[in-house]
């Protein structure tokens, strides 16, 4: 059994295996007898295909094929190599007359005709058909039979060249032919010839590149077994044939790199340029190959230079090409001897794109700059303008230079040799972190820049998922590093912000706002990560604690960490004691502690846990929090009776700080504490305002709170005294300060913030009780209306506040609360009393319009939103509205014109009632011009009427206010308004002071020429142009060396030039390798060179998205004003980060949505 087993076995070989079959068969060069074997038989089924192949091939002509069926590409070519030796000119004819269909021509050409006729005859004849109309675009054609037209095209022509390798492709024939024609084509005008010609003429090269790489290895191998006959024998019939067959060889391979050169000569050097950027892509794309896959010719600056160029062209796909091509080049190391004068010219332009407009280009920018920095092509001090980019808007642009900084900075590996070897991954995490440290040191003097930071290295820096490497650095376990006190602030921001991340949450405000969704994978993904943290942390989070309780800077991370941990693990892992004494180390911290970040933390971690424990573990957290709400009472009340006893008033203010934030989350059950606050509020009227301004603060929430514990279905009539008893108390001091306060003698800091608050509290109490909204229920004794003088001084104090300067806010811009006690949050508060209704429209809303344009873009947008708000009741009076806001302004200039002191300040407000003019007027653009003519009309009626009250004194107006209306005016209207003004002045010595007359000149001069020109109104449709990508600075561009251009008959004769058309812009930067730092930094460390850029970064003042709303506070569902006044946050960009301003502007009606 074994021997016929054994005999059954196929014979082992012996020796060399055999060589792997090619897929394309080369010339051998070998005997006639030895080639001319028999092919291997094949199986009925493919016999059956190639009959079937053959049969269907004998009725479509080639374009056919090439639009329908490509699977019989190979076939028809196969054919074609076989008809060629009995039928060249048949065959040539074939190609030829599918190349002109491909383009789309309709031609009648016959075979004679073209074999007689000159090619620029030929292409003129079928520009002439394109002119007619006679063309067919199969290349832009969307319709389902030729999706596949432009693939087939490719293969058909590559399928020829490399089934004409053995013998047509050298016959000097048919590509000299099809190269002509595919180059004339190419600079034909018809976009589509252009488009075809430049496809195929680009795969020709492509094509050529692949059989020229085959016949350098066979000249290689022969060059090998000549040189090996040589040392054998010196002469002999062998030795002949391998040095005809290596003289034929290389005859070939000139041949086809003569071919490419006239190709690129005749096509590239011209579609590069082309005006369309398909063409252009097309062309920078094929370098890009041609280059890597063929560069003992094109690895030249000749060649080189167009990829260079390119990288300056207006269209971003082709800079994107262009700088893929590149990254290509410098992927191969052996290339990079050769480029290094390119880089020298173009280094500049690659860190310039890392900027680019487009961000898609930006990151493709900043791969190619990691490839050169990995080739040391690049200086540290090149890189300086990246970092700028780190807190970049796009996320992608982040990453993209985050990676870059980690593999530069962190990692150090980009200097490898080889770009698969990741040294760094290797090092320990406590290096890593050492040097993500050097890098935070920068910006330690903004928590919001380090987040970013953080934010892009995360995904590449494994080691800020150490957790246990991390804490054992921070209680300094680890040797290897040693911490000052501003790496143990970013060490704690860094563990912060990387658990954040690590359980999905965001640490930088995200471009959409976009709510963030997780599959359960995901899910998953994150729970593990959340419990890593917590078992990393549990034991040795008190440790932390305790060695940071006094550090204000380190403390509140570190207790916002408790919302991280996944708290369940303390029972299981039966770890309670632990837990425990991290309650109590945080409600040692709140009492530490008088700053608002460290306050905030600990009442958010500990309410977290009340909510989120079980058991025991949930029972000892309330407990805590009612021990400390009970002692902060106490301390609170114990404060008052000192300050009143004339102690001083520091341990006050703390604690009324601790009591806001607590109230902020929860209420606090005391009524005498309210009595307490009244009382010294009332009767110590020197003391700081600050403290003033956090008495009122927390009698504002005891109110809310109050209002918040009523049941709306059966109140108390023992709640509701109390509550107004609370309300009258509240307001009597609320509005002794609106009397005060604008004659207020002190100036500073604290009196704006004093001043803020109560317009701020002001507004939300109107809001809270507004009359409308209790009425016909049973709370509806609750219901308060405010007398209209008290809304006039309640308007004069906010407008106080909108008169601070800029130089002051921004000076005042890193104090504690400075988002609630800023401009923005009064108008925001004005704002809303208008959209609520709770006041009268009449007279605050023409007052907050008319400050439109007076105090920065944050106000105008917030008051832009107001007015698109307002529009959208259709039972509102815009147009009184809009002059009511115009004689405000004006009145407001008119004041300054009788006090004559200030001729700057009067110029100025003259000015601005111009502008509130043009912004108004410009609110009626298109539809909305038709729609509003009658509100246009009363606008400029009532202010003739009102600019003739007082002649010549008021006639400024028409001119300051009227104007822009004029022109917004039908035509059919203006006789009765000139008609009007000369009826105002028959009796009217106009003679006495011209200068005051002038506006009244004006005025009628622009009625006159609106009237004349006898403008039809139409709709005008303007839609805003949206600009794809991020702005960017404009570029200096200059233009593309002129190259000279073969000249043909065929552009000598029509004159046309399609690549003349558009060019792009294009530039051969010389200066490129000049640096403008300084040689100082040269010697300076690695990382010095971001410290510019720190500084730069720093200066930017980037609003970090609050956090989200603490529990236990009722959200906002069902509230119309507070949506309201969230859609006016929103909508700005400059106020759109102050979420914890726009919460507590709206606490109080978040409070009483459950009593409905």
């Amino acid at each position: 059994m074994e021997e016929t087993l054994a005999s059954l076995r196929r014979p082992k070989r012996r020796g060399r295996p055999p060589r792997p079959r090619e897929e394309y068969h080369h010339a051998d060069f070998e005997d006639v007898a030895e080639a001319d074997g028999l092919a291997p038989p094949q199986s009925k089924r493919k016999r059956a295909a190639s009959a079937a192949a053959a049969a269907s091939l004998e009725n479509q002509p080639l374009i056919d094929i090439i639009k329908h069926n490509g699977r019989l590409i190979s076939h028809a070519v196969k054919r074609l190599v076989e008809d060629y030796e009995s039928k060249k000119n048949s065959v040539t004819f074939q190609i030829l007359t599918m190349l002109f269909e491909a383009c789309g021509a309709k031609h009648e050409i016959y075979p004679d005709y073209l074999r007689e006729s000159d090619v620029d005859d030929i292409v003129v004849s079928l520009v002439d058909l394109a002119r007619k109309g006679l063309v067919e675009d199969n290349y832009n054609s969307k319709h389902k039979d030729l999706k596949n037209f432009k693939e087939n095209l490719v293969s058909f022509w590559d399928s020829l060249v490399l089934e004409c390798q053995n013998g047509p492709l050298f016959d000097d024939l048919l590509f000299q032919k099809i190269k002509d024609y595919v180059v004339a084509l190419s600079c034909a005008p018809p976009r589509v010839y252009r488009q075809v010609a430049s496809l195929i003429g680009l795969q020709l090269v492509t094509s050529f590149i692949s059989v020229a790489k085959t016949l350098s290895g066979q000249r290689e191998t022969t060059q090998r077994q000549l040189n090996a006959e040589k040392k054998k024998q010196s002469d002999g019939p062998l030795i002949e044939s391998l040095n005809n067959r290596l003289a034929l060889t290389h005859a070939n391979i000139t041949y086809l790199e003569e071919l490419m050169r006239k190709i690129f000569g005749g096509l590239f050097m011209h579609r590069y340029r082309d005006v369309d950027p398909e063409i252009r892509m097309s062309c920078i794309r094929s370098l890009g190959i041609w280059v890597v896959s063929y560069p003992s010719l094109f690895l030249q600056d000749i060649y080189l230079k167009y990829l260079g160029w390119t990288l300056n062209d207006k269209n971003a796909g082709v800079r994107r090409t262009s700088i893929l091509a590149l990254q290509s080049l410098y992927e191969v190391d052996d290339n990079i001897p050769s480029l290094g004068l390119f880089t020298e010219r173009f280094y500049a332009r690659m860190i310039q794109l890392a900027d680019d407009i487009d961000v898609s280009v930006a990151v493709s920018a900043i791969g190619l700059i990691k490839q050169l920095l990995r080739h040391q092509l690049l200086s540290d001090d090149d890189l300086g303008p990246l970092y700028d980019l780190l807190i970049d808007e796009p996320p992608m642009i982040r990453r993209a230079i985050g990676e870059l900084v980690y593999d530069h900075l962190i990692a150090q590996n980009i200097k490898t040799s080889h770009p698969g070897a990741r040294d760094g991954e290797n090092e320990p995490s406590e290096v890593h972190i050492g040097r993500m440290l050097q890098i935070l040191r920068e910006f330690s003097d903004d928590s919001v820049l380090s987040s970013y930071v953080i934010d892009d290295i995360w995904d590449d820096m494994k080691a800020m998922k150490d957790w246990r490497c991390i804490v054992s650095v921070l209680l300094d376990e680890n040797p290897a590093i040693e911490l000052t006190d501003m790496d143990g602030t970013n060490l704690v921001r860094m563990l912060h912000a990387s658990a954040r991340k690590a359980v999905g949450e965001r640490i930088v405000p995200a471009v959409d706002n976009r709510k963030l969704y997780y599959n359960k994978g995901q899910k998953e993904i994150l729970e593990n990560s959340r419990r890593e943290i917590t078992s990393a942390l549990l034991t040795r989070y008190p440790q932390l604690l305790r060695k940071f309780i006094s550090d204000k800077a380190k403390i509140s991370p570190l207790v916002d960490m408790m919302t991280l941990l996944k708290l369940e693990l303390y029972s299981y892992k039966r770890q309670e004691k632990h837990f425990k004494t991290a309650i109590d180390l945080i409600a040692d911290a709140f009492f530490k502690h008088g700053e608002k970040g460290p306050l905030r933390s600990c009442i958010k971690a500990i309410i977290f846990c009340c909510t989120e424990c079980q058991a025991d573990l949930k029972d000892y957290a309330e407990n805590k929090l009612k021990n400390l709400e009970d002692e902060l009472v106490l301390k609170v009340r114990t404060a008052i009776k000192e300050v009143e006893a004339g102690d001083d008033e520091y341990s006050l203010l703390v604690n009324l700080k601790r009591l806001y934030e607590l109230q902020l989350s929860k209420p606090v059950k005391n009524d005498s504490l309210f009595e307490d606050m009244y009382r010294i509020l009332a009767h110590l009227r020197d003391m700081d305002n600050e403290v003033k301004s956090f008495l009122l603060l927390n009698m504002h929430l005891q109110v809310a709170w109050c209002l918040h514990a009523i049941d709306g279905e059966n109140p108390s009539e023992t709640c509701i005294d109390e509550l107004l008893s609370k309300q009258s108390s509240l307001f009597d001091q609320l509005y002794y300060y609106l009397v005060v306060l604008p004659t207020y003698q002190k100036e500073g800091r604290s009196t704006t913030v004093l001043s803020c608050r109560v317009c701020i509290i002001t507004a939300e109490m109107w809001c809270l009780f507004k009359k409308s909204k209790y009425s016909s229920t049973r709370l509806e004794s609750l219901g308060y209306l405010p007398q209209p003088d008290m809304v006039q001084k309640f308007w004069k104090l906010c407008e106080q506040q909108l008169n601070i300067s800029d130089e002051t806010e921004d000076e005042d811009a890193n104090e504690e609360y400075i988002e609630d006690t800023n401009r923005d949050a009064v108008m925001i508060a004005a704002a809303k009393l208008v959209l609520a209704d709770t006041v009268s429209k009449d007279y605050l809303g023409p007052e907050i319009v008319s400050h439109y344009v007076s105090h920065g873009a944050s106000t105008t947008e917030i008051i832009k939103h107001l007015i698109t708000s307002l529009k959208k009741n259709t039972n509102f009076d815009m147009g009184a509205l809009f002059f009511e806001a115009l004689k405000r302004a004006y009145e407001r200039y008119m004041a300054h014109v009788h006090d004559g002191e200030n001729q700057i300040l009067t110029g100025k407000s003259y000015s601005e009632c111009q502008d509130l003019a043009s912004r108004l007027a410009g609110s009626y653009v298109g539809s909305a011009r038709i729609k509003n003519k009658s509100d246009i009309l009363k606008i400029i009626q009532d202010g003739v009427s009102f600019a003739f009250v007082d002649l010549p004194n008021q006639l400024s107006f028409l001119e300051a206010a009227l104007l822009p209306f004029v022109s917004k005016l039908q035509s059919s209207d203006i006789p009765d308004i000139l008609a009007d003004v000369e009826k105002r002045t028959q009796d009217t010595n106009m003679v006495g002071d011209q200068g005051a007359w002038r506006p009244f000149f004006t005025f009628v001069e622009h009625l006159r020429d609106k009237h004349a020109k006898n403008e039809v109104l139409h709709e005008e449709e303007e839609k805003p142009v949206r600009r794809r990508g991020r702005p960017r600075k404009v570029r200096d561009v200059p233009d593309v060396p002129d190259h000279q251009r073969c000249g043909k008959k065929l552009f000598r004769d029509d004159g046309h030039n399609s690549s003349g058309e558009e060019s792009i812009s294009a530039s051969d930067h010389q200066g490129h390798g000049e640096d403008d730092d300084s040689d100082g930094d040269a010697d300076q460390p690695l990382i010095n060179t971001i410290r510019s850029s720190a500084a730069k970064l720093r200066s930017l003042k980037v609003s970090q998205q609050g956090t989200s709303s603490h529990k236990g506070v009722p959200g906002p569902s069902g509230n119309a004003d507070l949506l309201l006044l969230i859609g006016l946050v929103g909508a700005s960009s400059i106020v759109q980060n102050r979420i914890v301003m726009a919460r507590l502007i709206c606490l109080s009606s978040c409070l009483i949505n459950s009593v409905w």
